[in-house]
């Protein structure tokens, strides 16, 4: 089998220098990402890639999203540095990266449409875009990154939502703070789900028949909640007495839940055999595409692909779903050899 490792994080040299003169780049990038190597070694992660036979990875930035590195003026470098470098290792490794996902300056949605034509425009590697589920707490539906989304269905690129939420972000109204890192176990999930349904229910999707969407983590809650995004969703504004919401569904073209049957999923669900099968129920296997989330397992690398293959191989799938997920998917939706 073939493995194309669709949703991984990696930190190239220049932009992972740069950002180390930064004034507290350890806080700012993180604690973690500062105490995983693989994550911005290439020597460890080859290390680690080589433990898989036939094993290649489309690569992406790690968290903090680039518009939370810098103001609007700054980013634009910070985001260029990171497709140049991205760039450089697809062409000197095309054995081992097939392809990136450009990272955006979201934060100045006019140098982010200008670096996206870019990078598609020259050929670079980059096969598609990473996009966090909201920009500095602004909607992914607002307006004004409108332009971003319409360039990558232009160029069919699809894009790839990444959740981002922090602990500043609280869970009780009387609290200041997400305690117990309950903003990442369940507050990212709910990230990925919340910018799903607005941009369905802002009709995007209608706007841009073209545009092809990935939900990380295998589509975060909505599989599990179909009833809540089928034949709940199908009676929009009942629940709301403070707006009238009646115009939402009748200027769909669809209903919401067949919006949501649109995205791609990948299977990063830190080995679980339960959301994975889920997750294929409910997308099936022409739109799940295999992804390990790679580095951030216990064993900061080949924790979560070893164990994301051991649950798809469990599942004792046929031999043509299994090529779709592992890698043909892939390969249809970057367009790759």
């Amino acid at each position: 089998m073939q493995y194309i490792d669709a949703f991984n994080h990696f930190f190239p040299k220049p932009l992972w220098e740069k950002i180390q003169t930064f004034e507290g780049a350890g806080k700012n990038i993180g604690k973690r990402m500062q105490n995983i190597p693989c994550i911005f070694d290439l020597d460890e992660r080859f290390t680690v890639m080589d433990r898989f036979e036939n094993y290649r990875q489309v690569l992406s930035l790690g968290m903090p999203p680039v518009e939370a590195m810098g103001t609007p003026e700054a980013t634009p470098e910070l985001a260029r540095l990171g497709n140049e470098g991205f760039a450089e290792l697809c062409a000197k490794y095309p054995g081992r990266f097939p392809g990136y996902l450009a990272a955006l300056p979201m934060n100045n949605p006019e140098a982010a449409v200008k670096e996206l034509e870019r990078v598609f425009s020259a050929n670079d590697g980059a096969v598609g875009v990473q996009i966090h589920t909201n920009v500095n707490g602004a909607p992914l539906d607002d307006e004004q990154f409108f332009g971003i989304f319409e360039t990558a269905a232009k160029f069919d690129r699809p894009v790839f939502l990444h959740p981002s939420r922090g602990e500043e972000m609280p869970d009780y109204a009387t609290e200041d703070k997400s305690r117990y890192e309950i903003w990442w176990t369940f507050g990212w999930p709910y990230e990925t789900s919340a910018a799903m349904a607005r941009i369905v229910l802002s009709g995007m999707m209608d706007k841009l028949p073209n545009l092809k969407l990935l939900a990380h983590h295998l589509g975060a809650m909505v599989p599990y909640f179909e009833g809540r995004v089928g034949p709940g969703q199908d009676q929009l504004g009942k629940r709301t007495s403070t707006e009238d919401l009646s115009h939402v569904l009748q200027n769909l073209k669809k209903r919401p839940f067949d919006y949501f049957k649109d995205f791609y999923a990948d299977t990063a669900v830190f080995g679980s055999r339960p959301a994975t099968v889920c997750g294929l129920e409910f997308y099936g296997v022409d739109k799940v595409l295999f992804a390990s989330d790679s580095p951030f397992d216990p064993e900061k690398g080949p924790g979560y692909i070893r164990d994301t293959i051991a649950v798809l191989n469990s599942l004792e799938l046929p031999q043509g779903d299994m090529e779709k997920i592992c890698f043909k998917n892939a390969q249809k939706l970057f367009r790759i050899e």
